[in-house]
């Protein structure tokens, strides 16, 4: 079966674009691989972060699958940094989070406008 191994996530500021998600989802600091700044996720997955031209960039989504203790901390950074997140996807649901399949869930924006998932349960879990 083929499994995910890396994606790139264009970024405004790669440094800082890496560097928010690692810090968010307390993962350890990313590391340098030639023109990208990457993380690792637990289950061995890389987002290569490169810079790229604001105007080009396209808004992605990628969710995680959390612990509820990975969870509370990182909605815990969310709410500290003073960033907005939301229930749904569409952003019409702010300041609330969801509680699909029985877990958890939340949406937010990164600093490139790419927008991330936390989950606590897998949808359809």
């Amino acid at each position: 079966m083929a499994e995910l191994n890396h994606t790139i996530v264009h970024s405004r500021d790669k440094r800082a674009g890496a560097a928010y998600l690692a810090e968010i989802l307390g993962l350890p600091e990313p590391t340098s691989f030639g023109p990208f700044r990457v993380v690792r996720v637990a289950n061995g997955v890389d987002l290569d972060f490169m810079d790229a031209d604001p105007a080009t960039i396209v808004p992605q989504h990628y969710a995680f699958l959390v612990s509820d203790d990975e969870f509370d901390a990182a909605f815990a950074r969310i709410t500290a940094r003073g960033r907005q997140y939301w229930a749904d996807p569409g952003g019409s649901r702010p300041g609330e989070i969801n509680t699909h399949d029985g877990g958890r869930g939340v949406y937010f924006d990164d600093p490139s406008g790419h927008r991330l998932e936390l989950i606590t349960v897998p949808y359809g879990g």
